[in-house]
This record gives C-alpha cells, sequence and structure tokens, in this order.
C-alpha cells in the first residue's frame, strides 16, 4: 500500500499540467512501508510526451540530501504522469523498472478530465497494482 497526503496529490498533478503537452516524474520520498513524506517533482529528461526518464544526477542529489537530513527518509518510488493512456505501466515502464524492484511507481493519468491515479510494483516484469490511501492531514 502507498500513503500519500492530499497536498502531495495536489503537487503531483500540478507537476504534471505544468510540464504538458511531456510527461511528468518525481520522486516519492518516504518509509520503506509506503508512507510518502515529500514529493521531489524532477526534470524529464526524454522532454518526451509517451516516456520519462530523470536523471541519476538528480536522483543521487535527492539521496544525498536524505541522507544528511538524518530523518530516515528514502527514495521510495516514482510518479509519473500518462498524457494520453491510463494509468497502468506501459512496456516501457516495465522494462525500466528492471532496477528498482523495490520502488513504488505511481502513474497519474491526464487522459481524462479529472485525472487518475494508480500505483504499481513491478519485480521481474510482473506488474502488481497496489492500494493508494489518500491521508487527510
Amino acid at each position: 500500500m502507498l500513503r500519500l497526503r492530499r497536498q502531495q496529490w495536489i503537487e503531483m498533478v500540478a507537476h504534471g499540467l505544468d510540464c504538458l503537452p511531456e510527461e511528468a516524474c518525481g520522486l516519492l520520498v518516504g518509509r520503506p512501508d509506503g508512507s510518502v513524506e515529500a514529493f521531489r517533482p524532477c526534470t524529464n529528461t526524454d522532454r518526451s510526451a509517451r516516456t520519462y526518464a530523470i536523471d541519476g544526477r538528480e536522483i543521487l542529489r535527492v539521496e544525498r540530501d536524505l541522507d544528511a537530513s538524518g530523518n530516515g527518509l528514502e527514495v521510495v518510488g516514482v510518479m509519473h504522469t500518462h498524457t494520453h493512456t491510463d494509468a497502468y505501466p506501459s512496456p516501457t515502464d516495465v522494462e525500466r523498472a528492471a532496477l528498482l524492484a523495490s520502488w513504488h511507481f505511481l502513474i497519474v493519468s491526464l487522459r481524462h478530465p479529472e485525472p487518475v491515479a494508480r500505483s504499481y510494483r513491478i519485480s521481474d516484469g510482473e506488474v502488481a497494482e497496489e492500494r493508494i490511501e489518500l491521508v487527510v492531514r
């Protein structure tokens, strides 16, 4: 299960809309239990409406900041938008997830007027949807 705060959801959707027509992406910062404490918007280095990539240096910078903070938080996943399709991992998403099996993969579809979010765990090419709990606080 992935736990998000309402404010994080708003930030993700806003980032997605700001990046249109390209896909948006960002890192989910939290705890291994799936509690997301922060969303870190990132640059889509693919600059594409169909795929996304986050520069490894950007991920490393976030990880170093988290280590220096000493608060026990870590990168637990990634969010990206689908601008033209539903919130389900594409074959490219599955292929790129190969090295990140412990991560949560949150996809926000902007295909319809109301954004739709779904989250997945992807391991060895297998896609398993997980529940999203929206925490209001």
